[in-house]
C-alpha cells in the first residue's frame, strides 16, 4: 500500500529519502518547493485527509530546520511524514493552510517559536503564545535560555536544607 503512494510520488516528485519506521508509518523528504505538492496530493488522491500536526526541528551545526507535516489516512490506518529542509537564515516555507485551516494554527506557533514565515498564511503575525516578545525565537537552538533567566526572572537565594529531626527539635523546644 505505502510503496505503492512512495513510487507515485517519486515519479513526480525527487524523494531525497524514504524511512520507513513501522509498516503504517513512513517519512518521505522531499524539497521545500514541491513538499506542499505533494502534501496535496496525498490529500486528494491517497486519501491522507487528516491532518495530525506540523513540527520544526533546528540543526544548528547544519544552519537548517526541518519541518515534519504528519498526515493520516483513517482508511487504511496509515500515516506520513514529510519531511522538508529549509535555511534557518530567512526561514521560510510555502503554506498549506489551503488544504487544512488547522495548519495556520501550527505556522503561527512555528513563526513564533522558531521565526520561520509562512508567508499569506492567516494570523500569522498576531501574537499567539508570547506577547510582545522580542529577540531570538525561544525554541530556536542558539536562544540563551539562562541569560533570558538571569534578566527576566528575579534572583532568589539560594535554598538552604535542614536535617528534619534537627529542624523539628528547634520548632518544637525553642528554649532547649
Amino acid at each position: 500500500m505505502l510503496e505503492n503512494i512512495i513510487s507515485e510520488l517519486e515519479k513526480q516528485f525527487q524523494l531525497e529519502a524514504v524511512d520507513h519506521n513501522s509498516s503504517d508509518l513512513v517519512f518521505l523528504t522531499i524539497d521545500r518547493d514541491h513538499a506542499v505538492m505533494a502534501i496535496d496530493l496525498l490529500k486528494w488522491k491517497f486519501g491522507y485527509k487528516h491532518f495530525v500536526l506540523l513540527t520544526a526541528v533546528d540543526f544548528l551545526e547544519e544552519g537548517k530546520f526541518q519541518l515534519t507535516y504528519i498526515l493520516n489516512n483513517p482508511d487504511t490506518k496509515t500515516d506520513i511524514g514529510v519531511r522538508v529542509r529549509i535555511d534557518r537564515e530567512d526561514a521560510n516555507m510555502v503554506s498549506a493552510h489551503h488544504l487544512w485551516p488547522t495548519v495556520a494554527t501550527y505556522q503561527r506557533e512555528l513563526k513564533e517559536m522558531f521565526g520561520i514565515d509562512f508567508p499569506g498564511s492567516p494570523r500569522l503575525n498576531d501574537p499567539f503564545i508570547l506577547e510582545g516578545w522580542e529577540g531570538t525565537p525561544p525554541y530556536r537552538r542558539d536562544f540563551d535560555t539562562k541569560a533570558f533567566a538571569a534578566s527576566f526572572y528575579h534572583q532568589r537565594e539560594g535554598r538552604t536544607t535542614n536535617d528534619p529531626a534537627t529542624y523539628m527539635k528547634e520548632k518544637l523546644y525553642p528554649n532547649e
